[in-house]
């Protein structure tokens, strides 16, 4: 007989953000990301970013815009490249909205890094990234370079 998996066996990242309607983030996260759904009610909903738990919770205060990028965002860092590449092409595929074009942050330097943000329709900011060096994403701490000057 298989054992069944317990949640003790894996570690999971959480997530509960502000949207103003359950429709509007299926959409854009369930068909333009790709998030697996899950428990729903009126008021929330529960999905998987590449198993990671997101909830979104209906607001009826607007979420505010943010100049720049600071001091707000969420999302993954991609292990390997082809998948964050995967999911750049997902997002023009289903035309999603990107507050920052792909591109690679501080070149030939040891953070140097791809990346790309999305905007959802709650004015919500979601950064995907992949590393060239892995230990850039939690070394490197002789170096103060955290983020992009301008935002």
């Amino acid at each position: 007989m298989e054992k069944q998996r317990s949640t003790d066996d894996f570690i999971l990242f959480h997530l509960a953000f502000p949207v103003t309607n359950i429709p509007d983030t299926k959409t854009f996260y369930h068909q333009g990301l790709g998030c697996e759904l899950g428990r729903e009610s009126p008021q929330s909903l529960i999905m998987s970013l590449f198993g990671h738990q997101l909830v979104a919770h209906v607001t009826r205060d607007s979420v505010p815009l943010q100049k720049g990028i600071y001091p707000r965002h969420f999302g993954l860092v991609f292990s390997q490249l082809d998948a964050w590449q995967a999911l750049v092409d997902r997002a023009k595929h289903h035309q999603l909205e990107f507050y920052q074009s792909p591109r690679r942050r501080f070149p030939d330097s040891p953070l140097e890094h791809y990346t790309f943000f999305l905007a959802d329709p709650f004015h919500n900011l979601l950064e995907f990234k992949h590393y060239h060096s892995s230990e850039a994403i939690f070394g490197y701490q002789g170096i103060n370079q955290i983020g992009d000057l301008k935002g």
